[in-house]
This record gives structure tokens, C-alpha cells and sequence, in this order.
């Protein structure tokens, strides 16, 4: 058993555990409320914006000629990860890296086996353990977390459509926790170049006649970059809100398992506490009897 002095430095070190992970939890709650809003209010416009690409390019034969739904055979990939910068959030870092080895074995063995995989992280996490794996990694973006906005998001995304343009990569896929609540995220892997033409599962639903102003070039050719762009920037808000919470669901879990251990240590500290008072009166009770037998 361990004595009165030990578990009592136990108990203050369990407490302060405590303290900090019930402020973390404060503070990702804080911080998910914001994001929660900023990726709520932005995803119906990108998933319309989607949509349009999609419905426009299927009615139109612009978009077959558009330089970002040229299909390549595929030798150079890039895989986008979106990771968080810090840690203590449970497995939200872990299972996006788990998702892109995954994505590799299943789909460009052949291709990592070459040494023609490139990651490009947004977020420290994703780009520091792949890094170690041994995958070449672009690490210009991994601090966007830092400057989340759009300006910065759309720069990494104009780096990666000009480097696919120019032929540097056949493929880009895009990894991250889509956020659905504060305990649920959802890992999902999206083809982000070349643009695929989604298929309309309305067996009946005829070519759509459209009236296009100022041009059908002009409209499909310039939507194109910004749904890219706007994939690149939903991708990180929906990270961003995940990560908040993932880590106040982790923290509050922290906190309940600090809690219980608290529990035991008082019952432990109780009972050694109660034994060594017994220990002290059976002591003085022999004591007296020696004594008295004197």
C-alpha cells in the first residue's frame, strides 16, 4: 500500500490534471461555437456551387475542354492532409493519417512504391507523421491554421491547380474530418483534380437547354477555379470546427476519468489514513499494557 504522503501528491497532481482539462474543454467549446457557425453558413454555397458545376459540365462541352478535367495516366499524385496543429483531441489527427495510408495502399501502391506519392499538410500533425514515414511532403501550408482564411486557402489551392495544369501531379485528393456534431466527425477523401463529372442517378432526367449570359465559356471556366478553391476552404473549416470538437469531447472525457480516479485516490488515502491510526492507538494500547505488566 502506498503511504499517506504519496497519495497525497497524487491527489493534488490528479486535481491540477483536472483544472487544466476543464479549461480546455472552456476553451474548445468557445472556439467550436465560432467555427461551427463559419462552416454552417458556408457549406450550402459550396455544395450548390458543386452542383452547378456539375449540372452545367454535363449539359455543356466546355467543361470536357477545361484544363482541370483533363485525365491523365496517373504517375504523380498529391494527397492533401488536413490534420490539426496540436494534439490532445482524441484520435482526430490519427484517423486522418490512418484514412491517407489507407487511400495509398488501395489506390497508388504502385505509385508510393516509386517514391511519386507527395503529401501536402494542412495542419502540423498530418505533415509531421507522414513525414516520418518517409513521404516527400510539401510543407509550405502546413501552418494555415495560424492564418485561416480564405486568401490563404485559395493560395494553396492556386499552387495545386497551376502545379496540375503544368503536369507536376496527374492526381490531387483532398483528406479531412468532415464536421457533423461536436462528438461525431466524419473522415472523407474527395478526388479533387481532375474535376469528375458526378452522375445523375434520375435515369429520366433529359439535357437541360440553358440560356447563358455573358457566355457558356466564360461562366464554366470561371466557376471551375472557385469550386476548387472553395472544396480547399470548406475542407479547413470543417477540419477546423472537428478538431474543437474532437478536443472538448476528449477533454470531457479526461475530465471524467480524472474525476473517477480522484474518487479512488481519496477512498485509498481514506484507508491508509484509517490503518495508520490503528496502527498508532494498537501502538499506544501496547504501550500501556508493557506498562502495566511492569
Amino acid at each position: 500500500m502506498a503511504s499517506l504522503k504519496e497519495v497525497r501528491n497524487r491527489i493534488v497532481s490528479v486535481n491540477s490534471t483536472t483544472q487544466i482539462t476543464k479549461a480546455m474543454k472552456m476553451v474548445s467549446a468557445a472556439k467550436l461555437r465560432r467555427a461551427q457557425d463559419a462552416i454552417t453558413q458556408m457549406r450550402p454555397y459550396a455544395t450548390k456551387l458543386n452542383e452547378l458545376i456539375s449540372t452545367v459540365s454535363a449539359n455543356t462541352e466546355v467543361g470536357a475542354t477545361s484544363p482541370y478535367t483533363k485525365v491523365r495516366p496517373v504517375e504523380n499524385v498529391l494527397i492533401i492532409v488536413v490534420t490539426s496543429d496540436r494534439g490532445l483531441c482524441g484520435a482526430f489527427n490519427s484517423n486522418v493519417v490512418k484514412a491517407t495510408l489507407a487511400l495509398i495502399q488501395e489506390k497508388y501502391a504502385s505509385q508510393a512504391a516509386k517514391g511519386k506519392v507527395e503529401i501536402m499538410p494542412l495542419g502540423k500533425k498530418g505533415g509531421e507523421s507522414l513525414q516520418k514515414r518517409g513521404f516527400k511532403v510539401n510543407a509550405e501550408y502546413m501552418d494555415i491554421f495560424q492564418r485561416l482564411n480564405f486568401a490563404t486557402a485559395r493560395q494553396a489551392a492556386e499552387q495545386v491547380m497551376e502545379a496540375f495544369t503544368e503536369g507536376k501531379y496527374d492526381v490531387v485528393e483532398i483528406i479531412f474530418n468532415e464536421f457533423k456534431n461536436a462528438a461525431t466527425q466524419i473522415i472523407r477523401a474527395e478526388q479533387m483534380l481532375p474535376l469528375v463529372e458526378k452522375k445523375n442517378d434520375n435515369s429520366n432526367a433529359g439535357k437541360t437547354d440553358y440560356i447563358f449570359e455573358p457566355s457558356e465559356e466564360e461562366i464554366v471556366l470561371e466557376l471551375m477555379p472557385k469550386a476548387i478553391k472553395m472544396q480547399v476552404f470548406k475542407a479547413v473549416l470543417d477540419s477546423n470546427a472537428s478538431e474543437h470538437g474532437a478536443r472538448m469531447t476528449a477533454m470531457d472525457k479526461a475530465t471524467d476519468n480524472a474525476n473517477e480516479l480522484l474518487r479512488t485516490l481519496k477512498i485509498e488515502y481514506n484507508r491508509s489514513r484509517q490503518a495508520a491510526i490503528t496502527n498508532e492507538i494498537l501502538e499506544i494500547v501496547g504501550g500501556a499494557e508493557a506498562l502495566k505488566a511492569q
